[in-house]
């Protein structure tokens, strides 16, 4: 498993998930409240994976160049910023129109059942 993050298994889950996914998630939160779409949260995170590379290697002799530790850093990362993103836009929309939308469930809002079209 080590082979493939390119680091041990205590400093993916201090760096990437911990400090990392922490600005991802503070990354998706901003982008959602200020209503931009998740294409730049994309980009953000792809950013931030390779920062996570760095200080990997920069702090722990992990390894530079490990894509298969970049790809699964990434995805971690971009997980915790899609769910920030999904959550804050959800809590957004039925704050800012509550006549028009409920909360459908942790990510999602559905439409009044009252509203007509």
């Amino acid at each position: 498993m080590e082979a493939l993050l390119g680091t041990t298994i205590p400093v993916f889950i201090g760096v990437t998930v911990l400090l990392m996914g922490f600005a991802g998630y503070m990354t998706g939160q901003a982008l959602g409240d200020n209503w931009l779409p998740l294409g730049h949260l994309i980009v953000y995170c792809l950013m931030l994976g390779a920062v996570d590379r760095f200080l990997t290697f920069a702090l722990f002799d992990g390894e530079l160049l490990s894509i298969t530790g970049y790809l699964i850093d990434t995805a971690v990362i971009m997980a915790i910023g899609i769910f920030a993103f999904r959550f804050t836009r959800a809590r957004r929309m039925v704050s800012q129109y509550p006549w028009r939308y409920e909360r459908s469930g942790l990510l999602g809002w559905r439409e009044n059942g009252g509203h007509e079209k």
